[in-house]
């Protein structure tokens, strides 16, 4: 059958051409099973003849959409904006699409964007979880897989799961400080009890105490990773008179947080305090002096998120993948100052 002119090529015209039955083609084109020579045949015929299949029709006939759910707390956020890039790189090397939301904090929000993604039936989610762990165990009962990045969900195999090395970040910073000669470090940032970022005060607990350092409990300091909490939280810190001499931030607008402070204290760094971040950003860089920081990887942490979801799943039900930080040294951190 000739191609008509101005009219899109059919899955019929294709079986015409290649000389085969149209539940051939459609197999071809479903990754079902054909001989070589028939799938040439076919690509061949459907290549001449322009022939795209219908990503609406396929999805009728499977049940889902195709593409990856993708839910981060904050867009805005350095490592939640390099994670997504890291998930569209990924996505465009499979040919998939990424439908994009953030919860803002909200577990409710995070649970109905799920659902929401579910509906649409995309073939999995990627998450930076906030909320009950039992919103995403309905998602897996639904029969979708996901991916939890930064925190482990607790599970059926479904569940996979990308964590960042922050122990190891954490613990290579605190050896750093102390070989500097600090012995009195703060922890500006303590978590409240069974968050999942607990992980670095017990980091810096345990460091502490493998080094025989003792932890003074009036320099570990409680503060919501929010503007206005850090501040506040620094500024009690750094007004002190028997104060730190070395402070380690546990995310990144806790370590401005901190550097603003010393700055309008008149605190010169690292002379006077040392300040160090978990979380390498951008602006650590151009601060005065630049900031040591640990770097989490939070490219590399979506583009293996979105393999596992797309390619690697039965391998990844032998554990978590982790992905190692980086202690990023620079001017911010020196040798205490003698008094």
């Amino acid at each position: 059958m000739a191609d008509v002119p101005g009219r899109p090529a059919t899955i019929k015209d294709v079986a015409a051409a290649a000389g085969v039955g149209i539940a051939t083609v459609s197999r071809v084109f479903s990754g079902g099973s054909v001989s070589p020579a028939t799938r040439e045949r076919v690509l061949a015929a459907a290549g001449d003849l322009d022939y795209r299949p219908s990503a609406v029709g396929r999805s009728l006939k499977l049940q889902r959409t195709g593409g990856i759910g993708l839910i981060v707390p904050d867009v805005t956020d350095p490592f939640c904006a390099d994670l997504i890039a890291g998930v569209l790189e990924c996505a465009r090397t499979f040919g998939e699409h990424v439908l994009l939301d953030a919860a803002n904090g909200d577990a409710e929000r995070e649970a109905a964007i799920a659902d929401r993604m579910m509906e649409q039936r995309v073939d999995g989610i990627i998450a930076v979880p906030e909320g009950d762990p039992a919103a995403w165990h309905s998602v897996v009962t639904a029969g979708g897989w996901v991916v939890s990045v930064d925190r482990v969900l607790p599970g059926p195999p479904e569940v996979l799961t990308v964590l960042i090395d922050d122990r190891a970040g954490v613990r290579a910073l605190v050896e750093y400080l102390v070989g500097l000669g600090h012995r009195r470090i703060a922890f500006l940032g303590a978590a409240s009890p069974g968050s999942p970022k607990g992980v670095r005060e017990r980091a810096f607990r345990d460091t502490l105490a493998q080094l025989g350092v003792t932890v003074d409990e009036d320099l570990v300091v409680a503060a919501r990773p929010e503007r206005d909490s850090a501040y506040a939280a620094a500024a009690g810190l750094l007004q002190r008179q028997a104060g730190a001499s070395a402070v380690l931030a546990a995310g990144h607008l806790i370590g401005e947080a901190a550097v603003l402070v010393a700055r309008e204290l008149d605190l010169r760094v690292p002379t006077d305090v040392s300040i160090a971040m978990v979380g390498d950003v951008s602006w650590a860089e151009l601060c005065d002096p630049p900031l040591t920081a640990v770097a989490r990887p939070g490219h590399d942490a979506g583009y293996r998120a979105c393999e596992l979801l797309l390619r690697d799943r039965t391998r990844a039900r032998g554990g978590p993948v982790t992905l190692p930080t980086e202690l990023v040294i620079r001017g911010s951190c020196g040798p205490p100052r003698r008094t």
